[in-house]
């Protein structure tokens, strides 16, 4: 083949591998739809606070769970088993856990486990602004779930937790994500205490121009049913007040917030 009939193929070659390059998605590019799918990150950005209460099935049984969160202050979550309450409490200093059948008091958890459960004080979650937040995220690829594409993120925290993430590729809202934790209870896996916590996310809806999964699944990987069940949300407040009771590691009956 004579040299000027290699200059053009080259420049093809090029031309290729670079249309390639400027195509593909980076991570921040998934985030950032990410976050447009939801409402954009001066509305998610303006949560505070905020209220969700549901029905939680779990081992063939209904409870009734109230959540609530006040930005990189609180997670707590109440739970109704019967005539008995318990309820999980995060805060940046100290988290606490009572199950009435495990423990007549409430148990404090130890440093390690507070400072893995703080991504749960972020009501928007870690991918929304992460690099501010201190935290790295990598984009892995692509994978099948239940048939849907979607992209795999690998983010990490400032803490060194790390958590995978699947976003939707047509619908760039958030379906599924990965992480192993002791969680708020113990070991997600009495058998493999480093098997990961899976979360489904499903039935996507607005609330105040926001897009909150409403169907919320917990599984682990080992097979086990601790831990795992699903939530329905259907009572919902942004930025309402929060009872400052909520911080004392107590049981407190929640009442759902004035519509």
């Amino acid at each position: 083949m004579k040299m000027k009939n290699l200059i053009p193929l080259g420049l093809l070659v090029m031309f290729l591998v670079a249309a390639q390059f400027s195509s593909a998605q980076t991570v921040d590019d998934v985030i950032a739809k990410y976050v447009s799918a939801r409402g954009g990150k001066t509305k998610l950005l303006s949560v505070k606070t905020i209220y969700m209460e549901g029905i939680r099935q779990m081992m063939g049984t209904d409870h009734i769970v109230k959540v609530t969160k006040e930005q990189n202050k609180l997670s707590r979550i109440d739970f109704e088993m019967g005539t008995q309450n318990g309820f999980s409490l995060v805060t940046p200093t100290q988290a606490w856990a009572y199950v009435p059948f495990r423990s007549p008091n409430p148990l404090p958890l130890p440093p390690d486990a507070v400072a893995g459960m703080q991504t749960d004080l972020d009501i928007v979650g870690p991918l929304v602004d992460y690099a501010a937040k201190g935290h790295t995220a990598e984009l892995v690829g692509k994978e099948l779930l239940d048939g849907d594409s979607c992209y795999k993120i690998k983010l990490t925290t400032h803490a060194g937790k790390i958590i995978f993430y699947w976003i939707d590729t047509k619908s760039n809202l958030l379906v599924q994500s990965s992480q192993t934790s002791s969680g708020m209870f113990g070991s997600s896996s009495k058998k493999d205490p480093n098997a990961p916590i899976i979360t489904l996310y499903k039935d996507y809806d607005a609330v105040d121009g926001i897009q909150f999964p409403h169907t919320i699944v917990t599984k682990t990987t080992s097979g086990e049913n601790g831990g795992g069940g699903s939530t329905t949300f259907d009572k919902w407040q942004i930025n309402g007040p929060v009872d400052s009771a909520l911080y004392k590691h107590i049981p407190v009956v929640t009442p759902a917030p004035a519509q």
